[in-house]
């Protein structure tokens, strides 16, 4: 997909679209005028939960970076255009509602709640592009220390944006902090992979 920028558009305005469909619910909620059928935690959350979130995502960060430099595997980044930074940054959003919202298996007991949180949070980490690869219609395992860092980087990263979700500082289950958390890691890659050298253009 990073590869394809026509793609990677079309998946930044569905992205768009579908987050005004979450804000609109959102907004009903606020004014007391809830839809009958509103999407995933389109709910509020104290200021409280999103910063915990945020510095949550910071820590993962850091500890990621501390471990690709103490591993050798700085230079292994991948190369980010402007236009992937736009789409992690809805993906931010796109994933959250997916994962965090849809992929929840609630009413039904805290073990089990958890039990899919984490059946959940492996298929988030194997979906990304780290353990293979997609070239030429040619697929490719690529099971390198690389990939499988930065794939338990993102299984713990989803296990703490769940977290958030579902913490006793988030009482009505929002995604905002979700959300926060998931962008502020986004946003951190994308300026250490500016300040490291591997932004390679626009598209």
């Amino acid at each position: 997909m990073n590869d394809d920028p026509f793609l990677l558009a079309l998946v930044i305005v569905a992205g768009v679209y579908t987050l005004n469909l979450w804000r609109q619910d959102y907004r009903a909620q606020q004014v007391g005028q809830p839809n009958p059928r509103p999407l995933p935690g389109a709910t509020s959350a104290p200021l409280r939960a999103n910063v915990i979130a945020a510095a949550g995502a910071l820590l993962i960060l850091a500890a990621e970076t501390w471990g690709e430099i103490q591993l050798g595997l700085s230079e292994q980044q991948s190369k980010l255009t402007v236009l992937f930074g736009f789409y992690t940054l809805i993906a931010a959003f796109i994933e959250e509602l997916t994962f965090r919202g849809f992929l929840v298996i609630e009413g039904k007991g805290q073990f089990r709640l958890w039990a899919g949180i984490v059946g959940a949070s492996v298929a988030f980490a194997g979906l990304h592009p780290f353990l293979w690869s997609w070239e030429n219609d040619t697929f490719t395992w690529t099971f390198t220390a690389k990939g499988w860092f930065s794939t338990t980087v993102v299984f713990i990263s989803s296990l703490w944006f769940y977290s958030v979700r579902f913490a006793g500082f988030n009482p009505q289950r929002s995604l905002i902090p979700c959300i926060v958390a998931h962008a502020t890691k986004n946003i951190g890659v994308i300026i250490i992979k500016a300040a490291s050298g591997f932004f390679v253009g626009w598209y």
